[in-house]
C-alpha cells in the first residue's frame, strides 16, 4: 500500500491529490500546442485544434452546449445552445480597443454571462447591458487579472492577479472563499478548477510553461514540473493533462480510496483487502484481520468501500483485487444486497472497455454516472464505433429501444452516405443487417437517405418499412404521389388514402387527376365520398367522364332536393336524371322519375287552387291531404292518375276519415262497393278511436274467417265463443278462452269446455 500511495500529494491535512497517466499519445501534430486554440470536450471527450479562430468558449447549461465567441472587432457573440445555433450579440465593452486580458462564460439563474477583464476593471455583459463588478476582499495593488476561471458547476471564480495572488470566492462575486499568493508574477498559461463531487475541498490548478500547481485553502501547494507544453481539460471531478507525448488525468483521491491506502490505516475496508490478501497465502493473520473486523461490526462497511474504492481505481489490477476483497467479505454476511456489487463488476468492465487505448475515452466513475450509459453509447455511434456499442448493450442486457435498435438504426443511417455503394446492394445490406428488428424505423432511414440525394434507395428503403403511416409522407415528400397513394390504399387506412387524394389533387391538373382516379377503384370510390358531402360539382365532372348515367341520374336527384327552391328548376333537374337513367337503360328509375316531375307540377296546381301545403309530399300523403280536405273526388281522380291500387286507396281513405271521425261518409264509403280489403279494418280503426258503437256495425260484416277476431274487438265475447262453438275451432276457442275474464264470463267459459268435451268424445 506504501508504494500505491507514492503519488499521492497533500494538500493541507484533508487532501490528497494524485496525477495518473491515462495514455500515451501518439498523434500528428504539425503545429506545437502553443501555437493553436485547443478546444476538449468533457467527460473524457475529444480534443480539436482550430488555429484561425481568436478565442472561444464552450460551456453547458440545462439547455444544452452553448458557445461564446470574441470576434476580430473585439466584440462578444454567445448561443446558449448550439444545436439550435442562434448568435446573439452582447453589448459593447467600454474602451475595448484590444482582445481582454482574459475572459470567460458564468452561468447563472439559467442566464449566461461573460465576465471579462480590462486592466484592473472586470465587466459583466449580459444580453442587456455592461455592469463593471469588483469581487469582495481582494488584495490591494492589484493593476490587472491575468487570468480567470469558473469551476465545472459554474459555482465558484478564481482569479489570477498580477500581484501573484489567487482570488478564489463564488461566482456570483458576492463572497470571498479565500486568497493564495503563488510568488509567480508571470501570466499563467491556463487556469482550471480541480474539485469532486460532494467534497468540501476547493483547488484550483494553474498552468505555466513548464510548470503545475495546485492551490486551495491550504497555506502549502503541490507543484508539478512539465516537461512539454500541455494543455488542461476541467472535468467533473478533477482536471485531465494532455501534452504531444501523455495524456494524465490529476484529481482529489476519492474519499473511499483514502481511508482503504493512506497510510497505517485501520479503516474496515483496508483491514478487509489485507484479509483478502492473507488468504490467498493461506495465512492465518487472514481470519485476524477478519475478526477484527467482525467484533466491531464493520464488516458490511467494509465491502461498501472495497466496492466504492473499485470504481475509483483506473488500473484494472487494482480494481480486481478489491472486488475480490468485498467479494470475500460477501460471503461472511448474510443478507448484504448483491446489486450494488453486481453493477460495479458490470460498469467497470464498460470503462475499461471505452478506456481502451484504441478507443480513447478515458471516463472516470463519476463522469460515467453522470454522462449515463445512453449518452455514451451516442459518443461511440457517433464514432462509429458500432461493434462496441452493441457489445456493451447485450452485455447491459439494454432494452431494444435504447440500446441495439438505435445503434443499428444508426449504422443504417451511415451507410447510406456511402455513395460509391449502388443502391440496390445498400438497400439489401441494411435490410439483412436490421431485419425486423424492433424499434428500428426504415422510414427514418430513408429520410436520411433522401436528405443524401438518393431518392432511389429512399424508395427501396421504404419497400421494407412495414407501417404505412411511415412510407406515404416521405413518399409525399419526395414527389412520388402515385407510388404514395398505392401504398396508402394498400395499407386500408382511409384516413391516409384521403390524405394522398388531397396532395394528388393540389399537385396535378383535373385531367390528369381524374385519370389516376379511374386506375384506382379504391381511390375513386373514397374521392366520391368525400365530393357527396364537400365538392358536388366535381362528383358530376366524374360521373360525366366515366359516361355514369346511373349515378349521374342519381345526382340530379339529390341535387333537384337540395339547391332548387323554385319548381321549374327542380322540375328541370328531374327531367336531366329522367334522361341519365334511359341512357343508363334503367326505365323504372326512369318512368318513376317521370312521374315525381307529374307529381309536382299536380301539387303546385293543387296548392294554387286549394291552398294548403302539398308540394313534397310524398303520393300517398297527398291523397290523405286531399280527404282530410274534404275532396274525395280529387283525391279518387289522382288515385286512378297514379294508379293507386284499391287495396291501397281503401286503407288510405279509411284511415283519413277515421281520423276525422268522419263516420257518417265512413259508413257511405263502406257501402259504396264492395270492401277489397275486409271489414275487419274497419272494426280495428274505429277501436282504435275508441268508437265502439262504430265498431259493432263493421263486425257483423267481417267474413266468417276473421268473425271472431272481430267480436272480440268489440267486446262480445259470449258470441264469440257461439261463433268458435260453430266453427270447432280449436285456435278460436282457446282464443275466446283467453279472452275469459271474472265471474261474468264464467258462464262463457264452461260453455266452452264443455264444448270441447263433446268433440273429444266423437
Amino acid at each position: 500500500m506504501d508504494c500505491y500511495t507514492a503519488n499521492w500529494n497533500p494538500l493541507g491535512d484533508s487532501a490528497f491529490y494524485r496525477k495518473y497517466e491515462l495514455y500515451s499519445m501518439d498523434w500528428d501534430l504539425k503545429e506545437e500546442l502553443r501555437d493553436c486554440l485547443v478546444a476538449a470536450a468533457p467527460y473524457g471527450g475529444p480534443i480539436v485544434l482550430q488555429n484561425r479562430v481568436l478565442d472561444a468558449r464552450i460551456f453547458h447549461t440545462e439547455f444544452g452546449s452553448g458557445v461564446a465567441i470574441l470576434t476580430g472587432a473585439h466584440r462578444f457573440t454567445l448561443s446558449a445552445n448550439v444545436g439550435d445555433l442562434k448568435l446573439r450579440r452582447m453589448p459593447e465593452v467600454p474602451g475595448l480597443q484590444s482582445a481582454p486580458s482574459c475572459w470567460t462564460v458564468l452561468c447563472q439563474d439559467r442566464v449566461a454571462h461573460i465576465l471579462l477583464a480590462v486592466g484592473p476593471d472586470l465587466y459583466l455583459l449580459d444580453h442587456a447591458a455592461c455592469s463593471a463588478v469588483t469581487p469582495p476582499g481582494l488584495a490591494p495593488g492589484v493593476s490587472s487579472f491575468l487570468q480567470m476561471a469558473v469551476s465545472f458547476t459554474y459555482r465558484h471564480l478564481a482569479l489570477f492577479t498580477d500581484t501573484g495572488y489567487i482570488w478564489m470566492g463564488t461566482a456570483s462575486l458576492k463572497e470571498k472563499l479565500c486568497e493564495f499568493n503563488c510568488n509567480i508574477r508571470a501570466p499563467p498559461k491556463q487556469m482550471v478548477w480541480c474539485s469532486r463531487p460532494r467534497s468540501k475541498e476547493r483547488a484550483v490548478v494553474v498552468a505555466w510553461e513548464r510548470r503545475l500547481m495546485v492551490v486551495g485553502d491550504a497555506p502549502e501547494s503541490i507543484q508539478f514540473v512539465l516537461d512539454e507544453d500541455s494543455y488542461l481539460v476541467p472535468e467533473l471531478d478533477g482536471v485531465r493533462i494532455f501534452s504531444r507525448s501523455t495524456h494524465e488525468f490529476l484529481h482529489e483521491v476519492p474519499a473511499a480510496s483514502e481511508e482503504i491506502f493512506k497510510i497505517a490505516s485501520m479503516a474496515p475496508g483496508a483491514l478487509l483487502l489485507e484479509a483478502q490478501k492473507e488468504y490467498e497465502k493461506e495465512s492465518q493473520k487472514a481470519d485476524e484481520y477478519l475478526r477484527e473486523i467482525q467484533e466491531l461490526g464493520q464488516l458490511t462497511q467494509a465491502v461498501q468501500q472495497c466496492i466504492e474504492a473499485a470504481g475509483h481505481e483506473h488500473q484494472p489490477d487494482m480494481q480486481k483485487s478489491l472486488l475480490r476483497a468485498a467479494s470475500f467479505g460477501k460471503c461472511f454476511l448474510d443478507r448484504f444486497p448483491p446489486d450494488s456489487f453486481v453493477h460495479m463488476c458490470q460498469d467497470l468492465r464498460v470503462l475499461n472497455a471505452v478506456r481502451d487505448y484504441h478507443i480513447g475515452i478515458p471516463l472516470t466513475y463519476s463522469q460515467y454516472k453522470q454522462l449515463t450509459i445512453q449518452v455514451l453509447l451516442d459518443r461511440l455511434v457517433l464514432r462509429r464505433l458500432y461493434p462496441l456499442a452493441i457489445q456493451i448493450c447485450e452485455y447491459l442486457r439494454l432494452p431494444e429501444v435504447q440500446g441495439v435498435s438505435r445503434i443499428l438504426a444508426h449504422w443504417a443511417c451511415y451507410k447510406v452516405q456511402q455513395k460509391d455503394v449502388s443502391d440496390e446492394d445498400v438497400a439489401r445490406a441494411i435490410n439483412q443487417k436490421l431485419g425486423d428488428t424492433p424499434g428500428v424505423s426504415y422510414s427514418d432511414i430513408a429520410a436520411r437517405a433522401y436528405g443524401c440525394g438518393r431518392t432511389e434507395l429512399a424508395i427501396k428503403l421504404l419497400e421494407y418499412e412495414p407501417r404505412s403511416g411511415e412510407q406515404v409522407p416521405l413518399l409525399l415528400k419526395m414527389k412520388r404521389s402515385k407510388l404514395a397513394l398505392s401504398k396508402a390504399i394498400e395499407s386500408g387506412d382511409t384516413d391516409l388514402v384521403f390524405t394522398v387524394l388531397l396532395h394528388l389533387k393540389n399537385e396535378l391538373n383535373r385531367g390528369d387527376f381524374f385519370m389516376t382516379l379511374r386506375n384506382q377503384p379504391m381511390a375513386l370510390s373514397l374521392y366520391r365520398q368525400f365530393c357527396k358531402h364537400q365538392e358536388l360539382e366535381t362528383l358530376k365532372d366524374l360521373y360525366n367522364q366515366d359516361d355514369n348515367h346511373q349515378e349521374l341520374g342519381s345526382f340530379h336527384i339529390r341535387a333537384s332536393y337540395a339547391a332548387e327552391e323554385r319548381i321549374e328548376g327542380r322540375v328541370a333537374a328531374l327531367q336531366t336524371a329522367a334522361d341519365a337513367f334511359y341512357k343508363a337503360k334503367n326505365e323504372f328509375a326512369a318512368k318513376a322519375t317521370e312521374d315525381q316531375m307529374r307529381l309536382l307540377r299536380l301539387q303546385r296546381r293543387l296548392e294554387d287552387e286549394l291552398g294548403g301545403q302539398f308540394l313534397d309530399l310524398s303520393l300517398h300523403d297527398t291523397v290523405t291531404t286531399l280527404i282530410l280536405g274534404g275532396h274525395n273526388k280529387r283525391a279518387e281522380q289522382l288515385a286512378r292518375d297514379f294508379r293507386i291500387p284499391d287495396k291501397r286507396l281503401w286503407w288510405l281513405k279509411l284511415t283519413a276519415l277515421a281520423d276525422l271521425e268522419d263516420w257518417e261518409e265512413l259508413e257511405k264509403f263502406s257501402k259504396s262497393k264492395k270492401s277489397p280489403i275486409g271489414y275487419l279494418p274497419f272494426v280495428e280503426i274505429c277501436m282504435k278511436q275508441h268508437n265502439k258503437y262504430e265498431a259493432k256495425k263493421y263486425a257483423s260484416r267481417v267474413g266468417p274467417e276473421q268473425k271472431v277476431k272481430a267480436l272480440l274487438l268489440v267486446g262480445d265475447v259470449a258470441q264469440a265463443a257461439d261463433v268458435a262453438i260453430e266453427h270447432r275451432n280449436e285456435a278460436e276457442l282457446s282464443l275466446v278462452l283467453s279472452h275469459c275474464t271474472g265471474a261474468t264470463d264464467g258462464a262463457t267459459a264452461d260453455k266452452i269446455q264443455r264444448a270441447r268435451a263433446q268433440a273429444q268424445k266423437k
